[in-house]
């Protein structure tokens, strides 16, 4: 069985991300060990809440270089939600500044007539990376679900794996760059979409692994 590192720094939803991906065949390891980190065949990083605590509790717990060093090595990594948008420079939420680990900024949606903020519920992504392992035997237009008030804004406009359309604005709904990718959705919570979405990321640390 694949071990699966889920980053514990008191910011996620370890169960719901654990449960799914324990239904995708892998076998989770919660934890804030570096060394766990370091050992696991891939690492989740979610995240529920805001930016500035996220970030100061992953580096109150030495967790920002082993999460970095993970994604050099070429290990599958995986972000959910916050932890899609802590791997940026900063972002209009706070002051900290992010993991600059994706050049760009976390921005919260404009505010316009009707929009309701956060964007939250049931809603279709449009797949901008067709090729990547993520979306195999997904729908070009998948429904997934999202909680967030804000959207990354990468510097790469080619890293984007996905969009999605809210009000007027489409903005990044997920991101891919060789053995990183991360989600602004929450799979644990997209029904089939995201047990798929979970399978296919399990099944690519299993490829790793074998190889």
């Amino acid at each position: 069985m694949s071990v699966i590192a889920v980053i514990d720094y008191d910011m996620g939803n370890l169960h719901s991300a654990c449960k799914g991906l324990e239904k995708a065949g892998a076998t989770p390891k919660i934890t804030d060990s570096p060394a766990d980190i370091a050992r696991a065949d891939a690492v989740v990083l979610p995240g529920v809440g805001s930016f500035d605590p996220a970030v100061q509790h992953l580096r109150s717990r030495h967790l920002v270089e082993p999460i970095k060093e993970a994604i050099a090595s070429g290990k599958p990594f995986l972000g959910i939600c916050l932890g899609l948008q802590i791997l940026f420079d900063s972002s209009e939420e706070g002051k900290e500044p992010g993991l600059g680990i994706i050049p760009g900024v976390v921005r919260r949606f404009r505010p316009e007539p009707g929009l309701t903020i956060p964007h939250m519920g049931w809603n279709q992504i449009e797949i901008a990376q067709p090729d990547a392992p993520i979306w195999r035997q997904l729908p070009s237009q998948p429904w997934v679900y999202f909680v967030h008030s804000y959207y990354v804004d990468p510097v790469d406009p080619q890293i984007r794996a996905a969009t999605i359309a809210h009000g007027s604005q489409t903005v990044t709904a997920a991101i891919a760059r060789d053995n990183l990718m991360a989600v602004q959705f929450h799979p644990e919570k997209s029904s089939t979409s995201g047990l798929q979405i979970l399978s296919n990321f399990v099944a690519q640390v299993r490829t790793e692994v074998a190889a």
